[in-house]
């Protein structure tokens, strides 16, 4: 190509005769996107968000009339549950100050604990004669209700901040977090059925695991809402442990932990949980590691990496991995058919890695609704 006779005003027909529309159709549009085109390109980001906002103000809304409808229904009470439910929902938590880390962690223990304890003795005292896995179901879904409603909030917070200042920039971060957010939040709305029916999720493949080890066992309080037993595999002593089902409870791990092995030696510690799984990734795909394998705010975890490093113990892990959809869900048949798969692989690794007279530990981790032992 022979750039060298290039013309630019043949180009844009500036020339002799030139055309007065053809001339408008070049500049115009160019004119407009210098001067409006931030506008432009915030009235097209923010109309798809404001829709995104609409889906998490019906998810939250859906979510909180299931929760009333499944109260009213289901469990008896003196007076309206509603205001004191509404009460619950906007409940907020303010951690605790961190510009010193040291001792960071117990902080954050009571006072998500301190949560914990007080929503929980709260429902007791709606609802008479509420059992536990009642209980555990209505403060689940309670979490679900709130969690979907801080979405909501901090994303329409975002949005109308945006708008109020015309800030295209300012918009853009929300953008690009957008999808994730409704992948979460839609997977929570979906939650909720699942979890009133008292059905196993994805997230308790690990207790389902450590479940089936412990049936025909003699079970034991390891600590709130977690149990354990012992039992003996080819010359090792085994000790299982998981949160105490079927209730909606991931139980307390850490201070289980603490409690066994102030009275037990434990030489190893396995750990089941699900993981969720990179994007390429097959479903239901079996992985072992090495670390104490637990999500939730890092507390258990720490005090479980606290333990072992103290007592140098070594913590393998095995994860199933899945999605978030699939991790607080109706657990699906293609995870729900490697237990027999993790269960195996478990074996293995306590032959693999300890001798005879040794003594193991496998915590199965995870929410344990639906899952008895």
């Amino acid at each position: 190509m022979d750039l060298t006779n290039f013309n630019l005003d043949e180009f844009f027909g500036f020339g002799d005769d030139t055309n007065p529309i053809l001339w408008l159709i070049w500049i115009i549009p160019i004119v407009i996107f210098v001067f409006y085109g931030q506008r432009i390109q915030l009235l097209i980001t923010s109309g798809e968000i404001k829709k995104n906002i609409g889906k998490l103000k019906q998810f939250k809304e859906d979510s909180r009339k299931e929760l009333i409808n499944y109260v009213t229904n289901n469990l008896s009470t003196t007076k309206d549950p509603t205001l004191k439910l509404d009460r619950f929902i906007d409940y907020f938590t303010i951690m605790p100050v961190d510009m010193d880390p040291g001792g960071i962690i117990p902080k954050v223990r009571h006072v998500v604990r301190s949560r914990e304890d007080i929503t929980r003795e709260q429902i007791k005292s709606l609802f008479s004669n509420i059992s536990d896995s009642e209980r555990t179901k209505v403060q689940t879904i309670l979490e679900i209700v709130t969690l979907l409603q801080l979405f909501y909030k901090v994303v329409n917070h975002l949005y109308l901040t945006a708008k109020k200042q015309n800030n295209y920039p300012l918009i853009l971060p929300l953008q690009m977090m957008m999808p994730f957010i409704m992948e979460e939040a839609t997977a929570l709305h979906k939650a909720v059925p699942t979890i009133k029916q008292g059905q196993p999720i994805g997230d308790g493949i690990g207790p389902m695991v450590v479940g089936k080890m412990m049936l025909e066992t003699k079970k034991q309080t390891a600590s709130f809402e977690t149990v354990w037993t012992e039992t003996e595999y080819e010359g090792r002593k085994l000790f299982l442990m998981k949160a105490d089902g079927p209730s909606a409870t991931v139980g307390r791990p850490g201070d289980a932990l603490e409690s066994i092995i102030s009275q037990n030696k434990i030489d190893t510690i396995i750990m089941i949980d699900a993981s969720l799984k990179l994007e390429g990734e097959d479903s239901a795909t079996v992985s072992q590691g090495f670390g104490a394998v637990i999500g939730g705010i890092g507390t258990d975890r720490f005090q479980i990496e606290e333990i072992a490093t103290k007592n140098k113990i070594p913590v393998f892990a095995i994860v199933i991995k899945q999605s978030v959809k699939e991790a607080i869900n109706l657990m699906t048949k293609e995870i729900a058919d490697k237990a027999e798969e993790v269960l195996s692989q478990i074996y293995e690794m306590i032959t693999d890695n300890t001798n005879p007279g040794k003594t193991v530990l496998v915590i199965g981790v995870g929410n344990t609704i639906g899952v008895s032992q």
